[in-house]
């Protein structure tokens, strides 16, 4: 360390004045999770500090984070019914739709919403699109004559989008890694008014280990298989470029890369490549991770929560979906990571 260094440490004002990496509450998302039904507020055993809202309750989760300081939310629904084509997806009284409609008329514009546009969570099959029975196995088998079935399923995505964008969604998100889908959704919300709804696309979402207490917490595991010929290989980086390339030729507006801590060299190479918003998500495994670690008293939580956000950040991200939206804001305001 030199010695003009060692300066510039001198006092906790001229650190914080000096600092390279900044962050804003304004910059994170914080995830949310609604049932279908009433009256209900449910502890996430996976995700402890966490709460499964249906979309009677869900304004009290919403309220809570404004009170904090995170003004953006990301939402994701879990349908009382399931069936192969996932309708209650693109359903006009979904869930989701239902939730929109309830934490809008609560909040209006104080609340940014934006929605996970995806069939998993509906599906009897939990797979993220339609399954095609086809000799071949369609896009990759997933049990002997099954595949996902890519161009059929991307009709109900924009009709999923369009839903969402008429029951009061600010933004809408598509993580189902299926190809065309951003054209797709682009081309239904421009058709129907809503060509300012801006579009977050999941364009670098690898398939991860680290997904497992989100997939318990939104009933979304696949009953068959696994997601591998849809979702990407996490040794492949340059195909996340060309993914991100292609969908932001489709009419992305902002591009999520996920999961955040393991691919630090894909958001870093992101935000190189692009002049668009880059989004992190930091998802449910990284959040359980730290939580199980401090309560075994490993770590500290509070710690190794900010250390590893500023990293996020540190290395190109723009934006941060985070279960530790909360916490995160509160230690902005703190200045301890601001």
């Amino acid at each position: 360390m030199t010695t003009r260094t060692r300066r510039l440490r001198g006092s906790e004002i001229l650190r914080h004045m000096v600092r390279e990496t900044r962050l804003s509450a304004d910059s994170l998302v914080y995830p949310l999770f609604v049932r279908e039904g009433k009256n209900i507020e449910e502890a996430l055993p996976t995700l402890p500090g966490q709460t499964r809202y249906s979309p009677d309750t869900l304004a009290k989760g919403v309220e809570g984070a404004l009170q904090a300081g995170v003004r953006s939310f990301l939402l994701f629904g879990i349908p009382e019914t399931k069936d192969d084509k996932g309708f209650e997806a693109y359903n006009e009284t979904g869930v989701v739709q239902q939730a929109l409609r309830n934490v809008k008329k609560s909040f209006g514009k104080d609340a940014f919403l934006i929605t996970d546009v995806c069939l998993c969570e509906y599906t009897s099959h939990g797979h993220c699109g339609l399954i095609d029975s086809c000799g071949d196995g369609g896009r990759g088998g997933h049990r002997e004559g099954y595949g996902v079935d890519n161009d059929s399923t991307l009709p109900l995505l924009a009709k999923t989008a369009l839903s969402h964008a008429r029951a009061g969604a600010d933004m809408v998100a598509p993580s189902g890694m299926m190809d065309g889908a951003v054209a797709a959704m682009r081309a239904a919300m421009d058709e129907n008014g809503f060509a300012e709804t801006p579009i977050m696309s999941y364009a670098a979402k690898y398939a991860s280990a680290f997904y497992g207490p989100f997939r318990e917490a939104a009933g979304s595991a696949p009953q068959f298989g696994d997601r591998k010929t849809y979702q990407m290989d996490y040794h492949n980086g340059r195909e996340a470029l060309k993914r991100i390339d292609i969908d932001i030729g489709e009419g992305a507006d902002i591009i999520i890369v996920k999961p955040a801590l393991p691919c630090l060299d894909i958001v870093s190479k992101t935000a190189a490549h692009i002049s668009l918003p880059v989004a992190a998500y930091s998802v449910s495994g990284e959040y359980a991770m730290i939580k199980a670690a401090a309560a075994s008293g490993f770590v500290d939580e509070y710690g190794t929560m900010c250390e590893s956000s500023v990293a996020v950040f540190r290395a190109g991200a723009d934006i941060l979906i985070t279960y530790f939206a909360k916490e995160l804001a509160g230690a902005i305001r703190k200045g301890d990571i601001g």
